[in-house]
């Protein structure tokens, strides 16, 4: 159509393709046999038309529309963004549109989010990211799965742990303390006897929570004690965790390896200890956790735990819907295993 053209409707399109409306419905909704041979004039006419569906319409005739849409904190987060990816490749396999909405860890904008997800139609709404899990977080979800479930939608939870019995939601989780148990071992059988761990969080997000229950496992395992001055909380983002490194390294540099929280806060870690004049791995051995982009980008390459996130976005579609993309029964469960990934970023302590 020429620009500044009215859009083109279905009539217009059964039209230019010498077929009736009826014909046109059935080839975009896929749901009638129809010749190939007059299905690709009708295709050909869509394009040659621009013509674009109605989806508002389709839903005021009690079709559904066919989404996901899942809620994170910020997609500029490498682990969020693998996620997503997940869900979308899962999505567009299925043949459903994919919704996103960010946060920016405000929990009112969550839970608007969720709301307008309900009212949109969508047949699952994914919930990506560590919370801080207390009673008022679990009354909170669990209303909104109740609600979620009556209006024909399912609640997922992704990369968080589950609700109490009886909430309908679906659970897609990774064996968060089990990898940091397992990073925090090895450096410990490599010889490491004072190692930090950077990146605790005062909010108790249930990501840190995990990881840093991991961490005083391996330690409680070696019968080595957990020194409070060993454990430095910063903010999951690179400057900070510089600047909280540099700030404990101004006052006593009296451990060997440093465990960091997420990859990218062992991005900042390594500049600080660069800009102390301290070689990674020779002086210090440096890990991180998520296997994410920061691990292999940087020099040298990051030990680091791999979690499955794009697997897990497919797992939470998969699980999420039935094969005829409406939500599936609620109580599925998944737990994905995480594993060491070794590098060039650690060595036994001189």
């Amino acid at each position: 159509m020429a620009a500044g053209s009215r859009r083109a409707t279905l009539r217009a399109v059964a039209a230019h393709a010498g077929v009736s409306m009826a014909t046109v419905s059935r080839v975009l909704a896929d749901n009638y046999p129809v010749a190939p041979a007059t299905r690709q004039r009708v295709l050909r006419a869509v394009r040659e038309l621009d013509y674009v569906a109605n989806t508002h319409a389709r839903a005021l005739r009690g079709r559904r529309t066919g989404s996901v849409a899942f809620v994170l904190n910020d997609v500029r987060g490498p682990s969020f963004a693998e996620v997503a990816h997940g869900i979308e490749e899962e999505t567009a396999r299925a043949g459903l549109l994919s919704l996103i909405c960010t946060t920016h860890g405000d929990a009112e904008r969550e839970l608007a989010a969720v709301r307008l997800m309900r009212e949109q139609g969508a047949s699952a709404v994914i919930l990506i990211g560590g919370v801080v899990d207390n009673a008022q977080y679990r009354a909170q979800m669990a209303r909104i799965a109740h609600a979620l479930d009556a209006s024909g939608s399912r609640l997922v939870l992704c990369g968080r742990p589950p609700l109490d019995p009886g909430a309908p939601t679906t659970v897609v989780e990774y064996d968060n303390e089990s990898g940091a148990f397992a990073v925090t071992s090895r450096l410990l059988a490599g010889g490491h006897r004072r190692v930090l761990f950077l990146g605790d969080r005062p909010d108790g997000s249930t990501t840190v929570t995990g990881r840093l229950a991991g961490y005083r496992r391996a330690l409680a395992t070696m019968g080595l004690p957990a020194a409070p001055e060993l454990v430095v909380p910063c903010p999951f983002r690179r400057e900070d965790a510089h600047a909280a490194l540099r700030e404990r390294l101004g006052r006593a540099r009296d451990f060997t390896a440093v465990f960091a929280a997420t990859d990218e806060v062992a991005a900042g870690a390594l500049g600080a200890l660069r800009d102390a004049g301290l070689d990674v791995p020779r002086d210090v051995s440096l890990v991180g956790y998520d296997d994410v982009a920061p691990a292999t980008d940087l020099r040298p390459r990051l030990t680091t735990v791999h979690v499955p996130y794009a697997e897990m976005g497919r797992t939470a579609v998969r699980l999420a819907l039935a094969p005829d993309g409406r939500p599936a029964p609620p109580g599925r469960h998944a737990l994905l295993g995480t594993h060491v990934v070794v590098r060039e970023s650690t060595a036994p302590p001189r």
